[in-house]
């Protein structure tokens, strides 16, 4: 496991990497339901070009590199038009979903604190927001108050609402929440919020970059970004249906009083004065700029294209799983994530984990979830060519493992070693 005695060379280390990824998910043949997005030929090739010119910048101090400054800018300006910010709109760029949630949630226990004189945060989220808010709550001494969604999924307002209490510093809702893909009632949630003037989160980490562009395609879609009064900001992933390289989310508030508490700033050093938007201190510049680039090459009409081939392959999908004997989706799926589950009375007959590795050895990756048991899917425009050979190889894999139960009932959407 340690260094070489000597170097190797360039030939010699590629292929050693390339053999470590034998066993790695086969996302560039659309068999991966999750993970990594593919918005084609194009976008690969402008993305890899834009990495190498970024490959060794630091936006750690955008003084010494003020085109990365510039990149960030347009980036968040660009989100924020997008979900409908007011002028006053401000955010970050940060490295991901994770970060841009534990953002929203220091900023929401910083201005508690600063407004409120509240020493003893709490927020509350329902069960199917993400577990980075928990996370949040965890790294920031925030007591988190989970409270269970409804039958359809949803969060609950009149269950949000009891478990509100003058300690109350952020409320969140998602669009749409990822394990069952349905968007919560977002204008209910944030005027909960707003009757108590405290912090707003939506969750649009998957949905930023998808329910934008279903509206501009026609599709109905419930109200959710800033156009709702209450929402005080929204995370969005650009690596995710925004179709950029790993590494690139948006945060974004109302406004830049609200942004403020997000910041941390020190000037007290003998290095001098120092400011983070951040959990990172160095950020990378390569995913900033591949973010910018995607973006600007994609556009708009790019973007519909993507998102419109996204949400056919996602309604195929369920119709196709439906029309399976003893499978079943769970809710009414939204936008572009699909939870498939046993139907009911064939819990007995088709394990969906054992389902779920019949279908891996033919070289398709889900995730698995509980509870309920179920494989989850995040559709992406790379699906779409596939999706018929999908379909067909579950219908076969679900008569391969009638009546068959894995012992194993582990649900990992982790890194642990």
């Amino acid at each position: 496991m340690g260094l070489p005695e000597q170097g190797l060379d360039k030939d010699a280390i590629l292929a050693e990497l390339d053999s470590k990824r034998t066993n790695d998910a086969r996302w560039q043949e659309g068999r991966t339901f999750g993970m990594v997005y593919d918005g084609g030929p194009s976008v690969h090739e402008v993305a890899e070009a834009v990495a190498l010119m970024f490959l060794h910048d630091n936006a750690l101090n955008t003084m010494a590199f003020p085109s990365l400054g510039q990149i960030q800018s347009e980036v968040v300006g660009a989100t924020a038009e997008l979900l409908h910010g007011p002028e006053t709109a401000s955010g970050f760029m940060t490295s991901g979903g994770t970060e841009s949630i534990l953002m929203a949630v220091k900023a929401a226990r910083e201005r508690g604190r600063a407004e409120k004189n509240i020493t003893a945060p709490e927020m509350v989220v329902a069960e199917s927001a993400h577990a980075a808010f928990h996370k949040g709550g965890y790294y920031f001494g925030i007591k988190v108050n989970k409270i269970k969604v409804r039958d359809d999924y949803r969060a609950d307002v009149d269950a949000m609402a009891a478990a509100i209490n003058d300690n109350t510093v952020l409320v969140v809702g998602s669009a749409p929440q990822y394990p069952q893909g349905v968007v919560d009632p977002i204008p209910e949630l944030a005027a909960l919020a707003a009757e108590r003037d405290i912090n707003f989160h939506t969750d649009a980490c998957m949905g930023g970059f998808v329910l934008p562009f279903m509206e501009m395609l026609g599709y109905e879609v419930p109200p959710w970004d800033f156009r709702v009064e209450g929402v005080t900001s929204i995370s969005a992933d650009i690596h995710k249906l925004g179709y950029a390289p790993k590494g690139a989310s948006v945060i974004l508030h109302r406004n830049k009083e609200l942004r403020r508490y997000q910041t941390f700033v020190f000037d007290d050093w003998l290095g001098g004065f120092y400011a983070s938007p951040n959990m990172q201190g160095t950020r990378p510049a390569l995913p900033m700029a591949t973010a910018w680039a995607v973006m600007h090459h994609l556009g708009l009409e790019g973007y519909k294209r993507l998102t419109k081939t996204t949400i056919e392959t996602r309604i195929r999908m369920v119709e196709g799983i439906r029309a399976v004997e003893g499978l079943a989706v769970l809710g009414e799926p939204e936008a572009q994530l699909v939870a498939m589950t046993s139907a009911p009375g064939y819990e007995d007959r088709v394990d969906v984990f054992a389902l779920g590795d019949a279908l891996l050895r033919r070289g398709w990756f889900h995730d698995r979830q509980k509870p309920p048991d179920t494989l989850h899917s995040t559709v992406s425009a790379g699906n779409a060519p596939v999706i018929e050979e999908y379909l067909n190889d579950l219908a076969q894999c679900v008569e391969e493992v009638a009546g068959i139960r894995k012992d194993d009932r582990s649900t990992n959407y982790a890194t642990l070693e």
